[in-house]
């Protein structure tokens, strides 16, 4: 189950740094030779895939006798979202309001409820008490996509306030969200990708880097950053604490994906044009 999720993971990060780009369509074959650079096996890109494709991710569609995927616009907006937010270069403004939404899911809807707060916190929210969420952006476009997504307007109130309670915003901020526990991740990320980073610096500058080795290292980068879109909130400069490491490794991870990219982008089309090659070979034999 690990594996399968592990590999479901990469394919979304292949997906967002490159497939996307690319007519956003690309071969099973050609997806398998690049997630075997991550020692994934057929099986388990087949099954990633598939289930992928029943969550309404991902669109399958028959080339001859060759199956392409797809992202759907489910998919395309969940890409275009996370990829503004690792790539981001600065911090969102604030108009000084909060956005609070409260539910009211009934419990024969109780998988509705979880899948909710999954989103909930992929997006940002924090929990300010039992079913009532707050965050300071303006996510009112993604609350829509949510509640048109799993029906549920009718259990949903989303409100634009201001704060006027008695402690101050510091306080709220520490009640909905561990910052502490994310700057921790924050520093043990820049210690160990710092490292990486001159290691690999060096490497590139002596030529001693393959462009396969640059496409693994670019997409593993990538795909260990992401991990921040599910519990960092992305709050305005106003709202963070005075040593906050975020911005930190935000430059780090742009400097060290900016060291890689272009290796790792030679190797990714050469395995893509490659299949664009073959199909054509094939057609010619018929």
């Amino acid at each position: 189950m690990d594996k399968q999720f592990n590999t479901r993971s990469m394919i979304f990060t292949l997906f967002g740094d490159y497939i996307r780009h690319y007519d956003n369509l690309i071969w099973i074959g050609s997806l398998i030779r690049l997630l075997q650079e991550f020692g994934h096996n057929e099986q388990s890109v087949r099954a990633a895939i598939s289930r992928m494709s029943k969550q309404g991710w991902v669109q399958a569609e028959k080339v001859g006798n060759k199956s392409y995927y797809s992202l759907t616009e489910r998919g395309k907006a969940r890409m275009d979202e996370a990829s503004k937010r690792i790539y981001k270069t600065e911090h969102p403004s604030w108009d000084g309001s909060w956005r609070i939404l409260v539910y009211t899911i009934p419990e024969n809807k109780r998988h509705l409820r979880d899948e909710l707060r999954k989103e909930l916190v992929w997006s940002g929210f924090g929990l300010l008490s039992n079913s009532c969420w707050i965050t300071p952006n303006p996510l009112e476009e993604e609350v829509n996509r949510l509640i048109e997504k799993y029906d549920i307007s009718e259990y949903v109130s989303f409100f634009n306030a201001s704060y006027i309670g008695t402690n101050d915003q510091e306080e709220l901020v520490q009640k909905c969200w561990n910052l502490d526990e994310v700057n921790d991740k924050y520093q043990l990320f820049i210690q160990e990708y710092s490292q990486k980073y001159i290691i690999d610096k060096n490497k590139i500058e002596k030529g001693e880097l393959s462009d396969g080795s640059c496409f693994v290292k670019s997409a593993l980068l990538v795909h260990q950053y992401r991990k921040f879109l599910f519990i960092d909130p992305n709050l305005p400069q106003e709202l963070l604490p005075k040593k906050w490491l975020g911005d930190s490794a935000a430059s780090l991870f742009t400097d060290y994906y900016q060291l890689l990219i272009e290796p790792a982008t030679r190797f990714f089309e050469k395995v893509y044009k490659q299949a664009e090659i073959d199909k054509v070979m094939e057609e010619i034999k018929k």
